[in-house]
């Protein structure tokens, strides 16, 4: 694939992403006829316009709950998705399936880096994301650069932008994030 547009854009702190996490709980022996029902409603809203991706996530342990996941570029998305006659229709036939909701979640933006599991406190406020996000991101780009860039100095433009991206991104989601948020919960968590 080539790059055909090469100025540069700025990419907002939150640009107004909404990822919908849903909790369903299913029946012992209805786990194959909730599949079938659950990949199809995600293909139905897949279709939908500024419709960004979804996941359907099995049980970690056995008769725990599926995890269905949504994401929708903006809020309108969301709720064009939400109120649609399609969604209506794919409820409405769902009867003797075996299932129940037990949980939802909507996060926006750069609140699911700062969602604590279980709960639904909200997200603080965007400039304290900013700020906590700030913080994570310079050391990693700090180490990433001084400790990669030797060894990626010689890669073309892409390959080596991609190497950084999928470290850093990776070390904000799994390392950064958690230990920042976690560090700074009780400022975050002030009004």
């Amino acid at each position: 694939m080539a790059i055909t547009d090469t100025t540069e854009h700025t990419v907002p702190a939150d640009n107004g992403e909404v990822n919908l996490l849903i909790a369903r709980q299913v029946e012992p022996g209805h786990e194959e006829t909730f599949e079938a029902w659950a990949h199809g409603i995600l293909e139905t809203a897949a279709g939908f316009p500024d419709h960004l991706g979804y996941g359907l996530f099995r049980p970690a342990t056995e008769g725990g709950p599926w995890f269905l996941v949504h994401r929708f570029r903006n809020q309108a998305a969301f709720q064009r998705w939400q109120d649609s006659p399609e969604r209506a229709q794919w409820f409405s036939n769902c009867l003797g399936h075996h299932h129940t909701e037990i949980a939802r979640r909507e996060l926006h933006g750069m609140e699911t880096w700062f969602a604590k599991p279980g709960t639904t406190r909200p997200a603080p406020p965007r400039w304290k994301m900013a700020i906590s996000s700030g913080l994570a991101i310079f050391p990693i780009s700090l180490a990433g650069n001084a400790l990669l860039g030797p060894y990626l100095v010689d890669l073309h433009t892409v390959l080596r932008t991609a190497a950084f991206a999928v470290v850093f991104s990776t070390l904000m989601t799994y390392v950064a994030m958690p230990a920042v948020s976690r560090l700074l919960r009780p400022w975050l968590t002030r009004g």
